[in-house]
C-alpha cells in the first residue's frame, strides 16, 4: 500500500538507459527522469526525455503526473 506523500522524500533524477543506443539505426540512448519515493521504496513515475533535449524539459511533465503534495522533493544540481 502506498502511503501519503506528506513528509516523504521524493528523489528526482535523470539517467540514460544502459545499452539503449543503437548505432546500426543511428538512434541515441534512451534517457528517463524518475521520481523515487524513499518511504515507499518504489518508483512513483518516469518520463522519457525527448531526443535533442535534457531532463530539465521533462521534469515539469513528470511533476504534473504525480500527487506528491506535502512531499520533500530533491533533485541534482542540473535542476536547481
Amino acid at each position: 500500500m502506498v502511503k501519503n506523500a506528506t513528509g516523504d522524500v521524493i528523489a528526482i533524477d535523470g539517467k540514460c538507459l544502459r545499452r539503449s543506443p543503437d548505432k546500426s539505426s543511428n538512434k541515441s540512448a534512451i534517457c528517463m527522469v524518475t521520481a523515487w519515493s524513499h518511504d515507499n521504496q518504489l518508483t512513483l513515475g518516469q518520463v522519457k526525455v525527448d531526443e535533442k533535449s535534457n531532463e530539465i524539459t521533462a521534469l515539469p511533465a513528470l511533476l504534473a503526473n504525480l500527487d506528491i503534495k506535502g512531499g520533500i522533493i530533491t533533485t541534482d544540481a542540473l535542476n536547481a
